[in-house]
């Protein structure tokens, strides 16, 4: 491009001009042949280089195509392998979520077992503080720290140990439920994660060169700060799946321990409970063979009673009949002491008759004291039967207490309280036998009647 200058009239130009022709340098013809020369040289120097950048264009556009494609490959291949272990821990993660979510259903089952046999416990607990309490009621020399009390309150310490129990496995077995929860809570998690990543994974293997769905985005051309490497991505992973492993091996052994919990607690309940029962049905065999003994007894004292007032009309008949023996003795000795003079003389008539007389009164004397002492005895008599009958009273009201505790236990919905079960094994026909046995003894009593046997416990409890 030729600089431009100032627009002039040619008259003004030709004197300039010729003064510039005058002052110009001039070249020599070498100069000018050498500056052709050097032009020549340059422009072939400039083209031979033109020539190898083209020739280096196309090589490195080759290279940079196949390096592009080579690598493109490259990177598919380990989106592929990518695919395959992000998919591989996702259906370790969906496997583990399964057993762990099986394994809450079994704890949750074997929980609803603890809470069951907790409450299971409770009426059997207050069947066997009733019967404590009904206890207590006994009478007399029949309260008594017997051995059915001992086991009793021994069996409210084992129901009350096992409700301790039972009480703190549900504790453990509810916590272990929650860890077994936030195990499977961070495996949803971990699984949720690998599902995007296969989403987003999947979408970038299905990119093509063609796609239309690409687009530039220079500011993702970097390592985000909070990504992990795929070692720790494992890692990650893995301590996700051995947490659950280890929450669902914790729980397979707390099942274990739950099943020998309760096996435990039932058998020694059952152990207990029969323990019990054979202290019971002992107490009231001995209390009734006792019952039976003083009903003997009281039937021999009656009838000794009868024997005895018997005995005292007797000893009163004599002591009456000696009234009459002492008259015609005295009217005898009174009409002879009339006689006159030396008639009056103490002749063996005399003597005997004061004889008689001595001997009349010694008798009657020894007759009252026979009498008394007779009349004593009955006293004591009608004493002994009265406290026989009061202790025959006592026996009763234990054996009542008992049967009461025997109408409650049929009521009970609990099988392991040996109080209350004792009545499940008791036999209905011992119990009639016996109501028989006695009833036909107090129809062979006399006039004192025995006390009639307990009613039915189901109408005094």
């Amino acid at each position: 491009v030729l600089p431009s200058f100032p627009s002039r009239r040619s008259s003004d130009l030709l004197p300039n001009m010729a003064r510039v022709l005058q002052n110009r340098e001039k070249y020599t013809p070498e100069e000018w042949h050498h500056s052709n020369n050097t032009n020549y040289r340059n422009a072939e120097h400039e083209r031979k280089t033109a020539e190898m950048i083209r020739d280096e264009s196309v090589r490195l556009a080759n290279e940079t195509h196949l390096t592009t494609i080579k690598t493109q490959n490259d990177v598919n291949k380990k989106l592929d392998q990518r695919l395959k272990d992000v998919s591989f821990w996702k259906q370790e993660l969906d496997r583990q979520f399964k057993e762990t979510e099986e394994e809450i259903e079994s704890m949750l089952s074997y929980k609803n077992r603890l809470e069951t046999a907790l409450a299971a416990t409770e009426d059997p607990l207050m069947v066997t503080k009733t019967c404590l309490m009904n206890r207590t009621e006994r009478l007399g020399v029949d309260l008594v720290h017997d051995d059915v009390e001992i086991q009793l309150i021994k069996e409210v310490e084992v129901i009350e140990g096992i409700q301790l129990l039972l009480k703190k496995t549900l504790e453990q077995a509810v916590e272990q439920i929650r860890l077994l929860r936030s195990a499977n809570y961070y495996l949803n998690k971990d699984i949720c994660d690998k599902f995007g990543a296969l989403s987003i994974d999947t979408m970038c293997a299905d990119l093509k060169n063609s796609s239309d769905n690409k687009y530039f985005a220079p500011t993702s051309v970097t390592i985000q700060p909070n990504s992990v490497t795929p070692e720790e991505w494992e890692t990650l992973s893995n301590k996700t799946v051995q947490k659950a492993e280890r929450e669902r091996n914790s729980s397979t052994t707390l099942r274990s321990q739950i099943d020998e919990i309760l096996m435990e607690t039932y058998t020694d309940g059952q152990k207990q409970f029969d323990t019990t029962n054979l202290a019971l049905k002992r107490r009231i065999d001995e209390t009734q063979k006792a019952k039976d003994k003083l009903t003997d007894h009281l039937t021999k004292v009656e009838q000794e009673i009868s024997d005895m007032e018997v005995n005292i009309d007797y000893l009163k008949d004599a002591i009456q009949q000696k009234e009459a023996p002492m008259q015609v003795s005295q009217t005898r000795l009174d009409l002879r002491s009339t006689r006159p003079n030396n008639e009056l003389a103490r002749d063996r008539v005399l003597y005997r008759l004061l004889g008689e007389v001595n001997e009349i009164t010694v008798n009657v004397d020894r007759l009252k004291e026979m009498l008394s002492q007779s009349q004593e005895s009955l006293k004591a008599l009608v004493r002994k039967q009265l406290a026989l009958q009061e202790d025959i009273q006592v026996k009763s009201t234990s054996l009542e207490i008992d049967w009461t505790s025997e109408e409650h236990s049929l009521n009970s919905s609990h099988t392991v309280s040996s109080y209350a079960v004792f009545c499940l094994k008791k036999k209905k026909q011992e119990k009639e036998k016996k109501i028989k046995q006695n009833q036909k003894r107090a129809g062979e009593e006399h006039t004192h009647p025995r006390p009639p046997h307990p009613p039915h416990p189901h109408h005094h409890y």
